[in-house]
């Protein structure tokens, strides 16, 4: 098979890691405890300093690094800086997917490739055979694993520590059985009609979701030593944006991929992570964070549904240490989820919930793009174009986007149909292909 190897700006490599070490933002803020309180979502334009950005240079240049620092600091925890080297190998290429209506690739990607006990990543592209050049890609997270996706059995199974929910597993390993279990909530044969492209990787690859994160991804940077393994570097949503990352870096110089059409998708914590990886890397050309809730598209000030103390007692490895300290005074954060959404601007974002699923707080979700939407209209960009909650079933197609069904807290296939729509009206697709 073909392999080739994509050299990065030189970094230092951690001790043992082949990775360039994963520190603090460089200047520390107050405490928790210092912080005044704000009970309703922080203005995004106006500095920690209280200067309020006054031009698009100011914002680029100042407060967007600032955001991403706080973020890091209080919350995420950094995400890994690029690994020194990335090595892509293609391990499959098959024309004859979806009975010849698309190509499958699988892609194996090193971050250090002469070390064994470094992260891998299995990528998964399922490629339109009718297309005029690069086309659209929607890079997705999943849950269960590759094989989830699609019943094909030229599909490795999963390497990953997998929770124990996942169908067709055995003792948190991916079997046979686990083929095509999540297909229905695939519409792989749609995506390519359409003309786009599925990239997917599964989330164990570079974190298990474990609360000791002790497999993946911080496990490795530290040397497998749980002592250099501390929690107020780390969160586990940090490093799955990281191979988001990591994966865009190979999809840039895939042929077949237009560039500049980079889409990341995913659903609840992975939707979190498709967003901060969208906040995070300017690359990536919009964003679907599918009801992602408290976290991720809901205000963490928020008194519907999920809490910080909730989801931080619950999975207490998704977030660095220092947002525990928000537990019980989240109004003293200096930051909400709106101004996440403002990293993105002025790259369009669609939030898109249930009405079922109050848990992921959609009123809040709305009230979080209106609260981002300042900073998109201060850029230039429509932002969000609507007042109110629509009903559901309609979709507001703006830049800031927003769509709620009936229904509970799940990714269907009628779900990617409205995420195909919004693409087409912001990627400005040619018609459907044949």
């Amino acid at each position: 098979m073909t392999a080739f190897t994509h050299r990065f700006a030189p970094l230092a490599l951690a001790a043992a890691c082949g990775c360039a070490s994963h520190s603090l933002p460089p200047r520390a803020f107050p405490d928790a405890a210092r912080l005044p309180a704000q009970a309703t979502l922080p203005d995004p334009l106006i500095k920690m300093d209280g200067h309020r950005i006054k031009s698009r240079s100011e914002w680029f240049r100042q407060r967007r690094p600032e955001l991403k620092e706080l973020f890091a600091y209080y919350m995420y925890g950094p995400i890994p800086p690029k690994p020194a080297q990335l090595k892509a190998t293609v391990t499959g290429e098959h024309r004859d997917f979806l009975g010849g209506q698309a190509t499958l690739r699988l892609i194996t990607l090193e971050v250090a490739p002469h070390d064994p006990q470094a992260p891998r990543i299995d990528l998964m592209m399922i490629l339109p055979n009718h297309r005029p050049g690069p086309v659209p890609v929607f890079l997705a997270l999943n849950f269960w694993g590759n094989q989830a996706i699609s019943s094909d059995p030229r599909i490795p199974l999963t390497r990953g520590w997998l929770r124990g929910n996942c169908r067709g597993c055995t003792n948190n390993v991916a079997t046979d059985a686990a083929r095509g279990t999540q297909s229905d909530d695939w519409p792989l044969a749609e995506i390519v009609s359409r003309g786009y492209a599925l990239a997917t990787f599964c989330n164990a690859d570079l974190d298990a979701d474990r609360p000791d994160a002790s497999l993946g991804l911080y496990a490795w940077l530290a040397g497998n030593d749980p002592r250099r393994n501390t929690p107020s570097d780390r969160g586990t949503i940090a490093a799955w944006a990281w191979g988001f990352h990591r994966c865009v870096d190979y999809l840039v110089t895939d042929r077949d991929i237009d560039a500049k059409r980079i889409a990341t998708l995913g659903h609840s914590r992975n939707g979190k992570t498709a967003l901060l990886a969208a906040a995070f890397d300017e690359r990536i050309a919009m964003a679907f964070p599918h009801q992602a809730g408290c976290g991720g598209t809901a205000p963490s000030r928020g008194k519907i549904g999920e809490s910080v103390k909730a989801i931080n007692t619950r999975f207490p490895h998704w977030f660095n240490a220092r947002f525990k300290q928000f537990n019980d005074a989240p109004e003293r954060l200096p930051f909400d989820q709106n101004a996440l959404v403002a990293l993105c601007a002025p790259r369009p974002v669609l939030f898109s919930a249930a009405e079922e699923d109050q848990w992921a707080n959609p009123a809040g979700q709305f009230e979080v793009l209106q609260a981002a939407d300042p900073v998109y209209r201060f850029l230039g960009s429509p932002g969000l174009a609507a007042t109110e909650m629509p009903p559901p079933g309609k979709l507001i197609a703006s830049p800031l986007g927003y769509y709620i069904r009936a229904g509970k807290h799940s990714m269907t296939a009628a779900d990617w149909r409205v995420f195909l729509d919004f693409a087409d009206q912001h990627f400005r697709r040619q018609p459907k292909l044949p």
